[in-house]
């Protein structure tokens, strides 16, 4: 059957194959052929000769019908994990001949699903067909194919050929960002710098600039960034910073650590933390950029968003940058103690691993649960070590 299969194929894509239809003709053709030689009748051999007249034709006309078509794509629009894929193609037939009982179908990587079919009755001479649809999506990834496959059984359905056509695509799909609304991890970053030189742990009071001079209750319209969190808590009821803490005018990387090994199901939740924290510090009005092992720093939401879309584990790593507060998401807890000052965490624990973790005791961080809902951890208050 296999054997059968690749004959099959092999016919339909280089010559054509015989259909169902095309078999039982060449078996009444020689039926009649060897009636015909038996009996030398004028009659069966007039049968049998057009019979394998039309046979002979339909395996020539076949291919000659797709020769000339030409196939365009559409510019694919980005959209975001779960939505559909809008996919678009052209099939314009140039010659002065309508074109029957084609089939185009768009070769889609193995991971979006099964090769999407349309059959097309006829396309006129000089006229376009478009077919428009929508391909389902789960996963986030930059997804590229190069081809579509034309098929026909014109004119007479008894031979069957396929022949493909370059035709290249990019799909991007973006990570899903969630609705956060509030971040202390974002919130709080670089307060700890105003808290050591204070031993109580709170910022300093005396402070005319750049520093927490002092807390006063949340007013309507208030940064939600310049809530103090714990303060807050405290009291029960929301306190703000007066002045703007050191990351006032200053750069915030979100920073995936993706040169290292991860499980797949966390490097996922990661990178949906990413896009997330980015797009919450931007709301913020803080300076936020992205940073990757392979892309390093990125700017721009386009260009942020594609490289989350794009990115992997095990990238060939790249400097991290020193300057800058970091928002480090990582698996691995040996990169906690190599951050800048001023840095926040987000750790996913390995769940093959029985080993203790440890953490950086200098930069307050979170340590995540894959099993848990994403967006609560991210909204939780921060934990020092």
């Amino acid at each position: 059957m296999k054997i059968t299969k690749r004959i099959t194929n092999w016919l339909e894509t280089r010559f054509s194959a015989p259909t169902y239809g095309g078999w039982v003709l060449i078996g009444v053709s020689l039926s009649y052929l060897g009636a015909a030689i038996n009996t030398m009748a004028g009659w069966l051999y007039v049968i049998s000769g057009v019979c394998l007249a039309l046979l002979g034709l339909s395996v020539f006309l076949a291919p000659r019908s797709l020769k000339n078509l030409v196939v365009k794509r559409s510019p694919i629009s980005p959209i975001t994990a779960g939505d559909d894929i809008s996919i678009e193609l052209e099939i314009y037939n140039p010659t002065q001949k309508p074109i029957t009982l084609l089939q185009i179908s768009d070769t889609l990587p193995f991971i979006l699903g099964e090769p999407t079919q349309e059959p097309i009755d006829v396309i006129q001479p000089e006229q376009f067909h478009r077919w428009h649809y929508y391909q389902p999506t789960q996963k986030r990834g930059l997804y590229k194919w190069q081809q579509v496959e034309l098929a026909t059984g014109a004119p007479w359905g008894l031979f069957w050929c396929r022949r493909q056509q370059e035709c290249p695509a990019i799909a991007i799909v973006y990570p899903t960002v969630l609705p956060l609304t509030n971040c202390p991890l974002v919130d709080e970053i670089g307060e700890d710098d105003s808290q050591r030189n204070d031993p109580r742990g709170n910022p300093l009071q005396l402070a005319t600039s750049g520093l927490v001079r002092s807390l006063r209750p949340y007013r309507v319209g208030d940064p939600t960034r310049l809530i103090h969190w714990r303060t807050s808590a405290r009291y029960g009821e929301l306190r703000v910073r007066e002045l703007e803490i050191i990351t006032g005018g200053q750069e915030v990387i979100i920073a995936l650590d993706t040169a290292a090994q991860w499980e797949e199901e966390q490097f996922e939740q990661a990178v949906t933390a990413a896009a997330s924290l980015y797009f919450y510090a931007q709301r913020q009005e803080l300076q936020v950029q992205l940073w990757t092992a392979a892309t390093g720093v990125v700017k721009g939401d386009v260009n942020i968003l594609e490289a989350l879309a794009a990115t992997n584990p095990l990238e060939e790593d790249n400097q991290l940058p020193e300057t800058s507060p970091l928002v480090w998401l990582t698996q691995n807890p040996l990169t906690l103690s190599q951050l800048p000052a001023g840095s926040r965490w987000i750790l996913w624990q390995d769940t093959n691993s029985s080993a203790k973790t440890i953490v950086n005791q200098d930069h307050p961080g979170i340590i995540l649960d894959s099993e848990q809902e994403l967006q609560l951890q991210l909204q939780q208050p921060l934990t020092s070590f």
